[in-house]
């Protein structure tokens, strides 16, 4: 009798295991129903280089070549490392591409007597990354400085980008605002004094400030973020490689109308998960993209300029919903 009693409790544990595991499933099963998206396990983030132009470039890759490919171009101060969690994240649905400009993050830093760090330049070694690597459709993960540089390669190879993905990444002289003042500065007097100016965005208190600024809570965000970054931005000439980087961001706000015309000429299927607190990109260069977009799907985040490190699961599964719904799979 005991034994049979001993068997029943085990037999309803059993059941009970099960019947928790397939609500557990079913609940999965609705999270996703709506987007048409289907989770499968994440694939390990794999750490490689391939050469560019002579140059060796680092760069992340995850997920099935198979799926569809998502090309995570990074901001200022930092490198691919702000997209480790999303890759994490997304890399059972999608094929992800996330590369390391030229002197920044992990790959190789050409002296400036040898490559100009220009945004014309950055994008023609991403345009031949997309060629190396046989990449011929992509949705394109633009924030920061990702923008202009992604939005050369959109403009002139439109039918190749399946969609937009824009991260307090600007096309709009709204999206310039009191940030901006000290760099018009420079660009309408480009001398040692109004560089020197600009320096401290890079260095240590400026970097913390440009991850925790606008945050929900500081603390949630790790240091490694600045940590890492300093690694490349404390090597010889790297300052100098910033320094002509802002410079030439002047050269982007001159492509400003060219790339809005494209989006009204071929209009990609867009998302906006933008941090609303961001004092570099605030809100106001957010909006107008929905003057000339008419697919557009509009998130405007809690958060600051970094807004994968405070609200990366939400971006991932904006992500997957707008893409699902854009049939992008």
């Amino acid at each position: 009798m005991d034994k049979l009693k001993f068997n029943s409790k085990i037999n309803f544990i059993a059941m009970l295991a099960l019947l928790v595991s397939q609500a557990n499933y079913a609940q999965w099963q609705s999270n996703d129903f709506e987007s048409g998206v289907k989770r499968t396990e994440a694939f390990p983030t794999m750490h490689r280089t391939v050469e560019i132009d002579g140059i060796d470039i680092f760069y992340r890759e995850a997920g099935s070549k198979d799926a569809p490919t998502i090309l995570l171009l990074h901001g200022y101060p930092t490198s691919s490392h702000m997209f480790r969690n999303l890759i994490r994240d997304l890399s059972g649905e999608y094929h992800l591409l996330a590369p390391d400009y030229p002197g920044y993050g992990r790959s190789e830093q050409p002296p400036m007597a040898e490559f100009e760090y220009t945004f014309d330049n950055m994008a023609k070694i991403i345009e031949g990354f997309l060629e190396k690597l046989e990449v011929k459709k992509y949705s394109l993960y633009l924030m920061d400085y990702g923008a202009p540089i992604g939005y050369r390669i959109a403009a002139k190879y439109p039918e190749r980008v399946e969609s937009l993905i824009v991260q307090n990444g600007n096309a709009y002289e709204e999206g310039l605002r009191d940030f901006w003042e000290p760099l018009k500065k420079y660009w309408n007097d480009y001398s040692v004094e109004n560089g020197k100016a600009l320096e401290g965005f890079h260095a240590l208190e400026g970097l913390k400030w440009q991850y925790t600024h606008g945050v929900q809570n500081a603390e949630t965000i790790s240091p490694d973020n600045w940590n890492i970054d300093l690694q490349h931005l404390t090597r010889e000439e790297n300052n100098e490689i910033q320094l002509a980087m802002f410079y030439d961001y002047r050269t982007n706000v001159t492509h400003y109308p060219a790339w809005q015309s494209y989006f009204r000429k071929y209009q990609p299927p867009t998302l906006i998960v933008w941090g609303k607190n961001d004092y570099i990109f605030p809100a106001e260069g957010a909006h107008p993209y929905k003057r000339d977009l008419n697919n557009i799907d509009f998130h405007l985040l809690n958060t600051g300029h970094f807004a994968l490190e405070e609200e990366g699961e939400a971006i991932a599964n904006h992500i997957r919903n707008f893409l699902a719904k854009n049939k992008v799979r």
